[in-house]
């Protein structure tokens, strides 16, 4: 059946748009044979019953059982793919200790080809069993290794964007870690998207290069110039971190007298297919400037707690219209999981809306207005992020890549109690705010089965 059309029947939630859950209630969801959706029948449909009886005959029918539902797969903008081997570690430092201390010293290790493939193995197959189907990697300085990667990501078929990192500054990266100046970066950015090109089927790209400038800090002018040159020569995605931390914010400032978004557009790099990974400290210039650009946010909410110190502004970005999903941030995020990301970003608006220090007065605490809802914090990491990326990703609708999860309320260890008493609804929040890897059934991506089984 994994080569062949098939039809879903099933309870189903999606929100194609911010903030408007949209529940299936015992949908068929038609599945072509190139992994696309071709149809969502409602169940008043006229022709609902004969569909249905038509895929039972012809065992194409997958029907999901009475405590399982079908939820879109889930999006992840910023992930730092090496740093799984030190995911919940070492997150007591300042962002340019850590780097310098942890960070920099392990993803040197990824010269050794042979030991980046036994980490992003591991690294894909959680994310996929995590509900993880489109995953935004940065990777390392190492052309082979981020082959490496993609090849593995092209063989679990999890929908990837790869990234060469590129960081050739002597004051900001070490000797043992750095591109060895300008042009060798470019050109190794370069062949990285030609060969990742070749791997490929023609006609279907399931993993996408990424031009990946680390930051404005670890980047010397004639990096980010020539990184610029080939994002518009070739119209690739771009991703970096964007007014991350105070020390980050105060360099670029400091070297540029601009912000990082004024930086990235005087060199090319702020586009409509760029990905901002944090932008805590964005300006309401800066918001209007990525928005004028058509670029996105990566918003990591866990992170940003312990390397920002400071909530990004996420309520004012939407409401402006920027782009904006979000980003596990592996490692300066210790959860791999996007269900966490969504119920972080909840508190850490809810947190900016009410303020935290209890010796202000409660009028002078927060920002008013600033939380969000379940439904929006669910869209942000499905729909939000396919938007964001530009892909068919995120919703059931025809056309779509058919990237979902199953999601069993009654698995072994689940966390998540229903009652007869209870809504659709209510079966939408409880499922966001406590479900598990443990709940995650399947996992499809362009209509395959990836993880688990229906079974």
């Amino acid at each position: 059946m994994a080569n062949e059309g098939f039809t879903v029947a099933c309870n189903a939630f999606h929100t194609p748009q911010r903030g408007r859950l949209e529940i299936l209630e015992n949908c068929l969801i038609r599945v072509g044979d190139d992994g696309r959706i071709l149809d969502v029948v409602r169940s008043d449909r006229a022709d609902h019953a004969t569909i249905l009886r038509s895929a039972d005959n012809d065992g194409t029918l997958i029907a999901l059982a009475e405590n399982q539902y079908l939820l879109p797969g889930m999006v992840d903008l910023h992930i730092h793919a090496p740093q799984w081997a030190q995911l919940g570690k070492a997150l007591d430092a300042p962002l340019e200790e850590w780097l310098q201390k942890y960070t920099f010293p392990l993803e040197a290790k990824y010269a050794d080809t042979a030991f980046a493939r036994q980490i992003y193995g591991s690294l894909v197959e959680n994310l996929l069993a995590n509900g993880t189907t489109t995953a935004v990697y940065f990777g390392t300085i190492h052309v082979e290794a981020n082959l490496a990667l993609a090849e593995i990501c092209l063989k679990r078929g999890q929908r990837a964007l790869v990234g060469k990192v590129a960081m050739d500054d002597p004051a900001q990266c070490p000797d043992f870690y750095r591109d060895g100046g300008a042009s060798a970066a470019v050109e190794d950015t370069k062949r990285f998207m030609r060969l990742l090109a070749e791997m490929q089927s023609e006609g279907r790209t399931l993993v996408h290069p990424a031009i990946t400038p680390r930051f404005v800090p670890s980047c010397t002018d004639a990096l980010l110039e020539g990184l610029g040159r080939v994002a518009h020569e070739t119209g690739c995605h771009v991703q970096t971190h964007c007014c991350e931390s105070d020390w980050a914010t105060e360099h670029v400032q400091n070297r540029f007298g601009q912000t990082d978004t004024g930086v990235l557009a005087r060199f090319g790099l702020l586009t409509d297919k760029t990905i901002l990974a944090h932008s805590n400290f964005v300006s309401p210039e800066d918001v209007d400037r990525i928005k004028a650009a058509g670029s996105g946010v990566a918003h990591c909410p866990l992170s940003n707690f312990y390397f920002a110190d400071a909530v990004f502004p996420l309520r004012a970005a939407l409401d402006k219209g920027v782009h904006v999903g979000l980003g596990t941030d592996i490692s300066g995020g210790y959860s791999p999981s996007l269900f966490d990301s969504a119920r972080l970003a909840m508190i850490a608006a809810r947190a900016l809306n009410s303020g935290v220090d209890p010796a202000a007065a409660r009028e002078a605490r927060g920002v008013p207005g600033s939380r969000i809802t379940t439904a929006e914090a669910f869209w942000l990491a499905t729909s939000g992020g396919g938007e964001t990326l530009g892909l068919p990703v995120g919703v059931f609708a025809p056309g779509f890549e058919f990237d979902a999860l199953v999601v069993d309320v009654d698995a072994p260890a689940s966390n998540i109690s229903l009652w007869p008493f209870e809504s659709a609804v209510d079966v939408f929040d409880k499922i966001v705010l406590n479900a598990g890897r443990a709940n995650i059934a399947a996992v499809w991506v362009g209509g395959k089965i990836r993880s688990g089984t229906t079974a």
